[in-house]
C-alpha cells in the first residue's frame, strides 16, 4: 500500500502549529504517512480566503484567543508562552515569520526529515523567548537538532526555496486555506490542531479501504 499523503500549510509563527505537533507526528507515525511540510504566505493567502489575521481582530475575539491557548497549553501539558517576547504583534518587518519556513522548505529540498526542526523553531519562538527572525539564531536551532545550520540558511533565498515558498502560498490559496495549520488529506481540509482527531480517523478509513 503507498504511503498515505499528508500537505500540512502552515506558518512558522503560528502557536496552534506549535500545539499541534507532537499529535501530528503521532498520527503520521502510526499511519505511517508521508507527511509534507508546506510553510505559506499567511498574511497573503489568509484575507484572501476568509481568514482574520490576529492583530485585525476587534478586542474580543484577541482575548478568547489568549483563553483558548492557555486552556490547550494547559490540556496538552506543553510550555507557550501567552505573549512571547519575539513574537511581532504587528507584524514588522513583513519578512520575520517567513524566514523559518524558508529553512525548513530548505531542509526538506536536501532530503532532510524537517519535522523536528520546524518543531524546535516553533518551541523557540512559543517556549523559549528565542528569536527567529535572527538567522543566527534559527543556524543555532537547526545545530542543536542535528541539521547543517548554516547551510540551510544560506539557501533560504535560493531560487530554489522561494520558488517552492511561493508554491505553496499559490496551493494554500486554491485549496481554500485561511488558517494555520491547515492539513490536506485527499483533497479534504482539517483546520487547526483540534480537528487532528478528525484527521486520524481520515487515514484509518483510508488504510482500511
Amino acid at each position: 500500500m503507498p504511503a498515505l499523503l499528508l500537505d500540512c500549510f502552515y506558518s512558522l509563527s503560528s502557536p496552534w502549529a506549535y500545539l499541534g505537533g507532537p499529535q501530528l507526528q503521532d498520527i503520521v507515525r502510526r499511519h505511517k504517512a508521508r507527511l509534507v511540510l508546506r510553510p505559506y504566505d499567511f498574511q497573503h493567502v489568509a484575507p484572501r480566503n476568509g481568514g482574520v489575521p490576529l492583530r485585525t481582530r476587534p478586542e474580543a475575539r484577541r482575548t478568547y484567543h489568549a483563553l483558548e491557548l492557555d486552556r490547550w497549553r494547559r490540556h496538552l501539558g506543553l510550555p507557550l508562552n501567552l505573549t512571547p517576547r519575539h513574537y511581532r504583534q504587528d507584524g514588522q518587518p513583513p519578512e520575520w515569520n517567513k524566514q523559518a519556513g524558508w529553512m525548513v522548505i530548505a531542509a526538506q529540498l536536501q532530503g532532510l526529515d524537517a519535522f523536528v526542526l520546524s518543531h524546535a523553531l516553533l518551541r523557540a519562538l512559543w517556549a523559549e523567548e528565542r528569536d527567529i527572525a535572527d538567522a543566527n539564531t534559527r543556524i543555532a536551532i537547526a545545530d542543536e537538532n542535528g541539521y547543517p545550520g548554516a547551510a540551510l540558511q544560506a539557501m533560504e533565498r535560493s531560487d530554489t526555496v522561494q520558488s517552492a515558498y511561493a508554491q505553496n502560498t499559490e496551493q494554500a490559496h486554491a485549496q481554500g486555506v485561511f488558517g494555520a495549520p491547515t492539513i490536506v488529506f485527499a483533497g479534504e481540509r482539517f483546520w487547526g490542531q483540534d480537528r487532528l482527531m478528525f484527521l486520524d480517523q481520515a487515514l484509518a478509513l483510508a488504510r482500511s479501504d
